[in-house]
């Protein structure tokens, strides 16, 4: 008799922390409405060391495809920082026009170019919010483009601050202006007495810092996925095969299909369609912005426990003549639930997974249901041998078990 393959053994070090804070944004009633989305490298830091392209570059892959707006904003507006790689076009935004605020930084050095990427985004049908605005500067260029303008109030004149909210009225009489740096209360009433709609500031609310455990996504993966995509014939189960290889990386694509836009999500069963609903050109773009964010992340993990038991499952699916890319996936977020150390229901609340793919991961009901609970009995040894047997042989669990540790050694050696 030939003697049973181990199955595998948890992996630490596959893991990172990540970071984002957010800053309540009130209406005149009082109503939160939105929050600005602040990047943040450690929990107790209230700036970046960052490069601030990266910087912002990680605070758009966080928000949407590691922690999900839904979790940061709700139903809420969401306020990002950008700077003039993406207002003029040299990096990308990824994500649908009605899913966030462009908000200008006062840093930005307005040329002509700024301008004309501004005017193409607002075209678009994104919203553009003016930071920190001050009159005579470049940034006026940019005023018939934006929806809101940020004027600072602490510390500032009551006099000038009155005479540039008249200047802002009378040059856009449907922009809607946003009070910041509201420190006291006598800020708070000063900028009501101005007519201000929108209301941000440590008065009424200190940037919140969030945490998120996440796995690195191989930067070699990407690349070569980045590269798939230039190609004139894309093949898209190849696509497919390249995301699902990389736990981190086919993660963040799931979570990314949310950012396609408000009111049109659909549930999915596979990174296939994961990939469709997202399309080739937003596929390319959220490849692009990774890749920036991930330049000073952290080092490349060992993930063979998610990729083991994608593969694993996907064995034994095609065996059983059940779809064998939905069997990967729910191998590959179950592993992955694992070793970010969470319950595999939080994380399926942040996906949108078919109701299958649900009730496999969480209840592990269904027909992928029963082989997960198989190959969960397997992994725990001779306590779950019982409990295998009246699920599926150990013999298939075995060779299914064998040919999937094979393939994620060379899968991993194969992108070095």
């Amino acid at each position: 008799m030939h003697p049973v393959p181990a199955p595998p053994q948890p992996v630490a070090d596959s893991t990172e922390t990540l970071y984002v804070a957010r800053q309540p944004i009130v209406n005149r009633d009082g109503q939160l409405i939105a929050y600005e989305l602040l990047f943040r490298d450690a929990p107790g830091a209230t700036a970046s060391t960052e490069r601030a392209a990266a910087a912002t570059s990680r605070v758009l892959v966080n928000a949407f495809a590691e922690f999900g707006l839904e979790r940061l904003v709700g139903d809420r507006l969401g306020f990002v920082n950008l700077t003039a790689e993406f207002l003029a076009g040299d990096l990308p935004l990824p994500f649908a026009p009605d899913l966030a605020v462009l908000e200008v930084l006062e840093t930005v050095e307005v040329d002509d170019r700024v301008v004309a990427g501004v005017a193409d985004l607002a075209r678009q049908g994104y919203a553009i919010a003016l930071d920190d605005f001050v009159w005579g500067t470049s940034i006026d260029r940019l005023l018939d483009y934006a929806t809101y303008i940020k004027f600072e109030v602490a510390g500032v004149d009551p006099t000038l601050l009155g005479e540039r909210v008249a200047i802002a009225r009378r040059r856009k009489r449907s922009i809607k202006l946003l009070a910041e740096r509201l420190e006291t209360d006598a800020d708070y009433q000063l900028a009501r007495d101005l007519g201000f709609e929108l209301f941000q500031g440590y008065l009424l609310g200190r940037p919140e810092t969030l945490t998120a455990e996440a796995i690195s996504p191989s930067k070699a993966r990407q690349l070569e996925l980045l590269g798939l995509l230039t190609s004139p014939d894309v093949d898209l189960p190849k696509l497919s095969s390249v995301i699902a290889a990389d736990p981190g990386l086919a993660l963040r694509i799931l979570r990314a299909t949310n950012s396609a836009s408000v009111g049109q999500r659909r549930r999915i069963a596979s990174i296939q369609d994961a990939v469709v609903i997202l399309g080739l050109e937003r596929l390319r773009q959220w490849l692009a912005v990774m890749i920036v964010s991930d330049l000073s992340g952290a080092g490349e993990a060992d993930l063979s426990i998610p990729m083991v038991r994608g593969r694993w499952i996907q064995n034994i699916a095609t065996q059983a003549h059940l779809p064998a890319d939905v069997g990967f996936t729910i191998g590959l977020l179950s592993g992955v639930a694992e070793l970010l150390g969470v319950d595999a229901r939080d994380l399926a609340d942040r996906l949108p997974l078919t109701d299958e793919v649900q009730a496999a991961l969480v209840e592990e009901q269904g027909e992928f249901g029963v082989v997960l609970n198989a190959i969960r009995a397997y992994e725990s040894g001779a306590r779950g041998m019982a409990r295998v047997q009246n699920k599926l042989s150990l013999a298939v669990l075995a060779k299914s078990y064998l040919e999937a540790a094979a393939w994620q050694v060379s899968t991993s050696a194969a992108i070095g």
